[in-house]
């Protein structure tokens, strides 16, 4: 396990994002070519970052027919001094992380980055305009 991050809210949710891998530079760009001979390398000074991560959805006091959608748009990378990348046009590799949860479900699936290759600690965050969660796309 590389980091992980809690998600909680007014409906008694209790979630937790766990990064299992990291790949980054050429490794990363290696995975994206075996996944889809369609990807394109990224622009001079960038890399990819492919991140191997475990949603697991948790909730209490609350119905059992509730459920959450994931979805990698609700991901993005940031630079250490804050900046927002733009999201790549790849295809990940298998499984996505996407799906929809239902309590005591988990789903693990690969997001792909596009960081600039001298920002040694670039971050992940997951989440909307009500809450954020911080990761690292680093070891």
């Amino acid at each position: 396990m590389l980091g992980e991050g809690y998600v909680t809210g007014t409906e008694s949710i209790e979630s937790s994002i766990t990064v299992l891998q990291i790949e980054r530079g050429d490794k990363a760009w290696e995975l994206l070519k075996a996944t889809d001979p369609s990807n394109r390398p990224p622009a001079g000074g960038m890399e990819y970052v492919a991140a191997r991560i475990r949603f697991l959805f948790g909730v209490r006091g609350v119905s059992e027919d509730l459920s959450y959608g994931i979805r990698d748009e609700q991901f993005a990378s940031f630079s250490d001094s804050g900046k927002q990348y733009e999201r790549p046009s790849v295809k990940p590799p298998k499984p996505e992380l996407s799906g929809r949860l239902y309590p005591g479900d988990s789903l693990e699936g690969w997001l792909v980055f596009l960081v600039s290759a001298g920002d040694r600690k670039p971050l992940m965050s997951f989440g909307n305009n009500y809450y954020r969660v911080w990761l690292r796309l680093y070891q």
